[in-house]
C-alpha cells in the first residue's frame, strides 16, 4: 500500500510546482542571511521513548497516522485525517507540546516562516505532549493562543507516533517531500537559518525528483 501510495503522489509534483520550488529556493537565499533573527540556542527536552526499533530516518517513507486540527482545518483540507492526505505538497512536520520550552521558543520563527512561503511547503504542527509528560491538549491551544500562532497545528491519540518517527527528544522537526519521503529530520529547537537552509533542501529534492520524472 505505501509504495502505490507513492506512485501515485509521484504524479502529482506538476511542471508548476517545480518552477516554483526553483524560485522559492532563490527566496529561500534571501530568508536564511538574515530576514528573520534566530533564536536563542535553547536545549532540547530529552525523554525516554519505549524502543527506537522502526523509527524512520532520512531516506524512508513517513510512517502514516492519524491526528485531528485545533486550527488550519481549511488549509489541509480536514478535520480529522491522516498524514497521507498532506502528500502532494512538501510538508515540514513539527512535533511539539504545550509544556515545552524550547517548543515555545522556535514557534514564532516558524509563524514567520509560514507567512512567507505557506503557498509552497505545507507546515503543520502536532502536539504529542500527552506522550511525552510535556502537558494535555488543553495546554497545547492555549500556547497557541498565547503566542498568536495560526500555521496548521493539530494533535495525536496515537501513542506509536514518537517510536515511528523516533522521537527522543522535544521539538523534533521532519522535512519530508511531495512523495512522502523524509529528506532531513532535526531534534531539538531550531533557528530561521536551519529552517531556511532544510526548506532549500527539501525544495531542491522536489527540483531534482521532477527531473528524472521528465528525463
Amino acid at each position: 500500500m505505501a509504495n502505490r501510495r507513492r506512485r501515485r503522489s509521484n504524479a502529482r509534483v506538476s511542471t508548476g510546482a517545480q518552477q516554483g520550488a526553483r524560485q522559492q529556493q532563490k527566496n529561500f537565499m534571501k530568508y536564511g542571511l538574515g530576514a528573520l533573527a534566530s533564536v536563542a540556542v535553547v536545549a532540547a527536552v530529552i525523554f525516554a521513548v519505549a524502543s527506537s526499533s522502526g523509527s524512520s530516518g532520512e531516506g524512508a517513507e513517513a510512517p502514516d497516522f492519524e491526528f485531528s486540527m485545533f486550527q488550519g482545518i481549511e488549509e489541509v483540507g480536514f478535520r480529522n485525517g491522516n498524514l497521507a492526505r498532506l502528500e502532494g505538497k512538501p510538508l515540514v512536520l513539527n512535533f511539539w507540546a504545550g509544556l515545552c520550552p524550547p517548543c515555545r521558543a522556535e514557534m514564532p520563527q516558524f509563524q514567520l516562516f509560514y507567512e512567507e512561503f505557506k503557498e509552497d511547503i505545507q507546515l503543520v504542527g502536532i502536539d504529542i505532549g500527552i506522550f511525552t509528560g510535556l502537558g494535555s491538549h488543553d495546554n497545547a491551544e492555549e500556547l497557541l493562543r498565547e503566542l498568536g500562532v495560526t500555521y496548521p497545528a493539530g494533535w495525536t491519540d496515537d501513542g506509536s507516533v514518537p517510536r515511528k518517527f523516533g522521537v527522543t527528544a522535544m521539538p523534533t522537526t521532519v522535512f519530508i517531500s511531495s512523495d512522502g519521503t523524509i529528506i532531513e529530520k532535526s531534534v531539538g529547537a531550531i533557528d530561521a537559518n536551519f529552517l531556511a537552509r532544510a526548506s532549500r533542501e527539501l525544495l531542491a529534492a522536489e527540483v531534482a525528483a521532477g527531473a528524472e520524472q521528465g528525463g
